[in-house]
């Protein structure tokens, strides 16, 4: 996963229009500028329209989840790749049922889908 900033004269090239949307799904906007003139997008994908970020550039507003505030920094995103894997994982309940029905029918075979559930939403949001 790396950080990347998209230009909003790119943006459409990387992520399509409302009409004709492009999926990717291994990325995420985390901030724009205030006048929108460009985005933080956190990435597994390189991509021609995504400039490489080494730093969080200044300038910057978090936009991903308002209620963390505006400031952005390596721990915010960090705990945005946290929020978004507890969300791909799905409830721990079901997690936990998943691994019950595969132990309890004594198939191991079964365990396979749950494994490769969370192998899936690990490769999709990699940690920094």
């Amino acid at each position: 996963m790396k950080l990347y900033q998209l230009s909003a004269s790119k943006f459409a090239s990387y992520f399509g229009t409302p009409q004709n949307p492009i999926s990717h799904p291994g990325s995420v906007i985390i901030a724009q500028r205030p006048d929108c003139s460009a985005f933080l997008v956190l990435s597994n994908t390189d991509h021609e329209a995504l400039t490489v970020q080494p730093t969080v550039p200044s300038g910057f507003d978090f936009t991903y989840c308002q209620e963390w505030g505006l400031t952005i920094n390596d721990d915010v995103m960090n705990e945005v790749i946290r929020d978004l894997r507890r969300k791909d994982y799905g409830p721990i309940g079901d997690q936990l049922d998943a691994i019950w029905h595969a132990m309890n029918n004594g198939d191991t075979p079964k365990i396979e889908p749950f494994y490769s559930h969370i192998q899936s939403v690990k490769n999709r949001w990699t940690k920094l």
